[in-house]
């Protein structure tokens, strides 16, 4: 999926929610738990009722790997889905790789050509030759870790040269050059605020992937105002706040409900900045 369409459907669905699957075995409903397979059943349910909100899905590996190959077969049954059902729906493995250019080259085939997801989460640290690998797949994204929204963001991503640039700025000014805003797009954490403003100085064109609203108390106002561009340029995640709202057999309609009610709200935000 290029960013023309990806853009094309954020207007026409008139919001940038991505659905977080992170799918916990022991917060499943109860009654699914019976189930051969009720991480994926589980998952089924939760898409049909989201996917008229959302543009996005994104699958945190560590739900799935966890569980060994009975793991990695939701997981590839849970692309598969998605894929057949609602092939407008932009796919994110949230695996967070970063290696040396050889071992990139096997992660990179893994999620490009055997999951054949649209786009992979990748940390910068081991530098340009552990993340070219991922661009040279044509359609294909580089979501590149660049400033998170967990407490311990400040250990390292904060730590200021002599110029006084914070380190994610640093990784920020050098990766845009690895690729471009049609092959890179950049995690920011909502719980950032207005940091979302040096870094929509550095990058103003690259889409922003945005965990952190909802159950980790990031303001989508804020993350709206700091760090919307004239496009969008955002896909705002949320993860336990949707497909947590009720653990009942009315799991999955509750999920559409809070979806439906995030869609709103980024509705309201894409007209108030004249995109829709």
């Amino acid at each position: 999926m290029n960013k023309k369409e990806l853009l094309e459907n954020i207007k026409r669905k008139k919001t940038f929610l991505c659905v977080g699957l992170d799918t916990d075995v022991q917060k499943i409903p109860l009654h699914l738990r019976g189930h051969d397979d009720s991480v994926f059943d589980f998952n089924r349910a939760i898409i049909d009722a989201t996917a008229p909100f959302c543009v996005a899905f994104k699958l945190n590996l560590a739900f799935y790997e966890c569980e060994g190959v009975k793991g990695w077969s939701s997981l590839e049954k849970t692309v598969e889905y998605i894929k057949a059902c609602y092939p407008d729906q932009f796919i994110i493995a949230d695996a967070k790789r970063g290696d040396i250019g050889n071992t990139s080259i096997m992660y990179a085939r893994t999620f490009f050509n055997k999951m054949d997801v649209h786009a992979i989460t990748v940390a910068p640290y081991m530098g340009e030759d552990s993340v070219t690998p991922f661009l040279s797949y044509e359609g294909k994204w580089v979501i590149l870790l660049a400033l998170t929204s967990n407490m311990g963001s400040k250990d390292f991503q904060m730590i200021q040269d002599n110029a006084g640039e914070c380190l994610y700025e640093n990784v920020l000014r050098l990766s845009k050059d690895w690729g471009n805003d049609e092959n890179m797009m950049y995690v920011v954490g909502a719980t950032q605020g207005n940091m979302f403003e040096s870094i929509r100085r550095i990058v103003p064109d690259h889409f922003l992937l945005v965990p952190g609203v909802g159950a980790q108390g990031g303001s989508l106002e804020d993350v709206c105002r700091h760090g919307m561009n004239e496009q969008c340029g955002l896909l705002v995640n949320s993860s336990r706040a949707i497909i947590y709202a009720d653990a009942t057999v009315q799991f999955a309609e509750k999920a559409g409900e809070a979806a439906a009610g995030a869609q709103k709200e980024m509705e309201f935000f894409l007209s108030k900045k004249g995109i829709i």
